[in-house]
């Protein structure tokens, strides 16, 4: 690893200029003990076959490096998948299914589907957020300048029409996010969220929204702002570092994918969220890289699953 924290795409395509290299980089990665079969999880009396199979003799199971992760039985070769990755983690807004197509040289639908796998990969963050948590919540979608005029639900300003996305970040340089698709912005959906992915003993910092009123107590110690009074920072306390996310969500939303449908914002958000835990231009181009890879096994999304 060189001493800059960069490397260019040409520099990506010397080190991966094809399947084969990238089959090997994408097992060194995913196996660093060897190859380990996705259906027993042995490491032992595994034989090598050709064209990167491999026999698993304890459960007589054939794999590849492809099996049981978002790549399983995908036609793309996988310099290509690996190309979009680079792209995924650099981009800071994202990448649309229109310029990954162009980019590797496949159809539109197939760096759309692409890229649903690449962002399933991108969710069930388990880890916990702790110490001061800024939370707010956002309604994204729904622009009606950006509608045919036979969709347009010609219902004025306010959440018609759009999606609720629950938002927390801890504060401080390097606080970790996560953002949640929720399906409604009451008490009891949102202390549920905020109970999964906040550790007891930390500290919150909302706004005067009735939602957030019983969330203190015995878990958590609790301070807000009054929006509603123009008041935004008080003693250390705001929900600006939250708010910032949504802004870069926003603007990646309105211009690189144009529209989310409600039904896949949820990775759209988890994309957004992983960019920002793990794509910090500070960090390596392949430690980033790296950090993608580490997240795609198990992770399997078929076509029916993601048009059901």
């Amino acid at each position: 690893m060189t001493d800059k924290i960069t490397i260019s795409t040409f520099q990506l395509f010397a080190m991966i200029p094809d399947a084969e290299t990238a089959r090997a980089y994408l097992e060194a990665r995913l196996w660093p003990q060897g190859p380990r079969c996705p259906v027993c999880h042995s490491c032992e009396r595994i034989t090598a076959r050709p064209r990167g199979f491999y026999r698993c003799n304890a459960c007589k199971e054939d794999f590849t490096v492809r099996t049981g992760t978002i790549f399983e039985r995908s036609h793309v070769p996988l310099h290509k998948w690996v190309y979009a990755m680079y792209l995924l983690v650099t981009a800071r807004k994202g990448i649309s299914s229109l310029q990954l197509s162009k980019e590797i040289g496949v159809t539109q639908k197939s760096a759309w589907f692409m890229l649903q796998r690449l962002r399933e990969a991108c969710g069930k963050d388990l880890t916990m957020l702790q110490g001061l948590v800024e939370i707010d919540e956002t309604y994204v979608g729904g622009i009606e300048a950006n509608k045919h005029e036979r969709d347009k639900l010609k219902a004025g300003r306010g959440t018609v029409g759009k999606q609720a996305v629950l938002g927390l970040r801890e504060k401080g340089k390097g606080g970790r996010v996560k953002a949640v698709k929720i399906d409604s912005t009451d008490a009891g959906t949102i202390t549920d969220v905020i109970v999964q992915n906040v550790a007891v003993g930390s500290t919150l910092h909302t706004d005067e929204a009735q939602a957030y009123g019983d969330i203190g107590g015995l878990f958590f110690d609790h301070a807000t702002v009054n929006h509603s009074n123009g008041e935004y920072v008080r003693d250390g306390v705001s929900t600006n570092s939250i708010e910032s996310v949504f802004a870069v969500l926003k603007r990646g939303l309105i211009g690189v994918y144009h529209h989310a449908s409600p039904k896949h914002i949820g990775r759209y958000v988890d994309e957004f969220a992983f960019r920002l835990n793990e794509g910090n231009v500070a960090r390596h181009t392949l430690e980033r890289l790296d950090s993608f890879i580490s997240r795609v096994a198990g992770k399997r999304l078929t076509y029916k699953a993601l048009i059901a």
